[in-house]
């Protein structure tokens, strides 16, 4: 599959089997994440695998649909801003970096045959418990990581002319 067909293929499942993930398939996902470019190669982040197998009850505490939990596997990203890069009028850029490290999990997952969903709606304070997140992380978002049970629907999207301007915004 290339890259064009990957991103278009990406969708956000809803539905999982509860077939195992090869450790294989896992590792390259977990790969892609790693390479992923973050603001001055600083890597702020880490990278937690949960296995949700008689864990549905406390992991949904996180984020309470079903289907959250249906995947035999969670990945959140987690970061530390005190150890991202800043820019010059002091925006930190941790959030950017597990935006991008995420993306390149999801696309790796599709790859690889596996279905994702992105999940910021999550709670934070469950987060940190279930986590043992100590104090200076921040947990940014999760994905189930499975084999889909659904397909993609349509995907609306805007046209590409009402999202590019050239030289100077356009409104």
């Amino acid at each position: 599959m290339d890259f064009s067909e990957i991103i278009k293929k990406r969708y956000s499942a809803r539905a999982y089997r509860p077939d195992a993930v090869e450790q294989e398939k896992l590792d390259a996902v977990l790969e892609a994440a790693r390479v992923a470019p973050t603001a001055a190669s600083r890597q702020p982040f880490k990278i937690i695998v949960i296995h949700t197998k008689g864990r549905q009850e406390e992991l949904s505490r996180l984020y309470p649909a079903r289907w959250f939990t249906q995947a035999p596997l969670l990945i959140c990203i987690c970061v530390t801003p005190d150890s991202a890069w800043l820019r010059r009028d002091h925006k930190n850029y941790a959030d950017v970096d597990a935006a991008i490290v995420m993306d390149h999990l999801i696309l790796a997952a599709t790859e690889q045959g596996l279905g994702t969903c992105w999940v910021a709606a999550f709670d934070p304070a469950a987060a940190r418990e279930i986590l043992a997140l100590p104090a200076g992380v921040e947990p940014i978002v999760f994905t189930p990581l499975g084999y889909a049970a659904d397909s993609a629907g349509t995907k609306l999207r805007r046209p590409l002319a009402d999202l590019v301007c050239y030289e100077k915004w356009q409104g």
